[in-house]
């Protein structure tokens, strides 16, 4: 908004009788208010912001311990898997399709595990250590956290 039209706004509510002006043209507004001492307050051009999205809400238990991924030892020995990003985890390519793996099975560093679905984009999670899958820890068509366990390999 042009400096000269809020100077020509100051000027037509100091000479009237209203207690508070507010201009909006397209996504910028301007308000301007007398205080009770009779001075002209202006405040700066508002821009429109997006809300944050909401955040999900901890249960009481999952707030006094600090979260909800499964403890550390509560895990068996071995190479933990974690979730590099935040999505949904799915254990195999399709609902109709057999997991990638399962408890018991041979993995080699660099197979296809499972997949995190983030923002509409399947990416694929590799074994990054050969062994055994010793635990599957994430359930298929759960959402994940980062670094969240997904699997043990031994």
């Amino acid at each position: 908004m042009d400096l000269r039209k809020i100077k020509k706004l100051i000027d037509l509510l100091e000479e009237s009788n209203l207690a508070e002006i507010e201009i909006k043209e397209g996504e910028e507004s301007v308000r301007l208010a007398r205080s009770p001492r009779g001075t002209i307050m202006a405040t700066a051009p508002q821009q429109a912001v997006a809300a944050p999205p909401a955040m999900p809400m901890a249960s009481p238990v999952e707030a006094a311990t600090g979260g909800s991924a499964p403890a550390g030892n509560d895990l068996p020995d071995g190479h933990v898997v974690r979730a590099p990003m935040v999505g949904t985890f799915y254990a195999s390519p399709a609902p109709d399709k057999p997991a990638f793996v399962t408890v018991g099975q041979t993995v080699t560093a660099g197979e296809t595990i499972g997949i995190i679905e983030a923002m509409k984009m399947f990416n694929p999670i590799e074994a990054d250590a050969s062994g055994t899958i010793v635990k599957v820890v994430a359930e298929n068509g759960q959402p994940v956290e980062f670094d969240q366990p997904l699997f043990v390999i031994g």
